[in-house]
């Protein structure tokens, strides 16, 4: 029986990618760079059926069979994949868990085409090294190129399939860093990622200042991780985020991810702050914001935030490590 098991943990973009210059290949407009999170990961066993089988091919996610509709996403990844490495279109199942809150606004995606990536490299036993295996992540989800690899990591966009890679910038940081995922409104999205990012790019007049400014914060931001600055790392995360969702109201037309609970935990950082407890937001697409801060100030910071914003779930996290095979 050939089978592949696999665990990826997801990845909170603190330099933020909005916009992509590939479709198909999924290549970013500009640099990005990320925090790998241990408290959020997936699982996921590729197994190659019998050549004599007759069984189709089958996707379940939570131990839920997926639909053929819902799987397509997933079907068409894993035929690139076969057809790159000239594999033959062999039937196989996918049995993948996600342990990662559908509400918490951390993309899923990240760690699940990571997790699936290396299962089926181990599966087909392909001699495969990590930059190569992030490339094979990035053809399913952009963002699953950095979950390759643990703690901080970069996307280089680079200017094609060879070069668009994630490379491990400090995979064991020790500085002092969480990250607290708030979840504060489950409402869905009215416009996806994909959609919004293609909006922002056609149509702002700011799109190139953001690409700009973008590429200075990830060399902004390896300079602050290699210093061990928790004030810097926080405020150029910060930086990033409000300068993306900013540029989604120079859209035309104009959008936003942000809700009316999201500006009030963004003012209650700021309050926290004045109030000389150090912490910093970042907001991914979506209205669920995530704090990052010092692990002195987690019990004080959570209690805040369940007294204004009433019975939230907060989950803390830290660094999580890179992609690895499960027995």
């Amino acid at each position: 029986m050939r089978i592949g098991k696999a665990r990826a943990h997801t990845n909170i973009a603190l330099i933020k990618y909005w916009g992509k210059a590939n479709n198909q290949l999924k290549l970013p407009q500009n640099s990005s760079l990320s925090m790998t999170l241990d408290a959020f990961y997936t699982d996921t066993n590729f197994q190659l059926l019998e050549q004599s089988t007759t069984t189709e091919s089958s996707f379940s996610l939570n131990n839920v069979v997926q639909e053929p509709a819902s799987s397509r996403r997933v079907f068409d990844y894993i035929e690139t994949l076969q057809d790159r490495y000239r594999l033959p279109h062999d039937k196989f199942k996918i049995q993948t868990t996600n342990h990662v809150p559908t509400s918490a606004g951390l993309a899923s995606s990240s760690s699940a085409f990571a997790a699936l990536a290396q299962a089926f490299v181990a599966a087909y036993q392909l001699d495969v090294d990590k930059q190569e295996l992030s490339r094979l992540a990035r053809l399913g989800s952009g963002s699953a190129t950095r979950s390759i690899y643990g703690g901080f990591v970069e996307w280089q966009k680079g200017t094609d399939d060879q070069d668009s890679i994630a490379m491990p910038i400090d995979e064991q940081p020790t500085i002092d860093l969480c990250l607290l995922a708030v979840e504060i409104n489950f409402a869905s999205k009215g416009i996806s990622s994909t959609a919004g990012m293609q909006q922002v790019v056609n149509t702002s007049p700011y799109y190139g200042v953001w690409r700009t400014e973008a590429e200075r914060g990830v060399i902004q931001m390896k300079q602050a991780i290699k210093a061990n600055d928790f004030t810097a790392i926080g405020t150029l995360a910060e930086r990033s985020a409000l300068a993306m969702h900013a540029l989604n109201f120079t859209a035309n037309p104009p959008f936003t991810y942000l809700e009316p609970e999201t500006i009030h935990a963004i003012k209650l950082v700021e309050q926290l702050r004045i109030q000389g407890i150090e912490c910093y937001f970042t907001i991914d697409a979506g209205p669920n914001v995530k704090i990052l801060c010092q692990l002195r100030n987690v019990k004080e910071i959570t209690e805040r935030f369940k007294e204004e914003l009433g019975n939230v779930n907060i989950i803390k996290a830290s660094f999580g490590p890179g992609v690895i095979n499960l027995d």
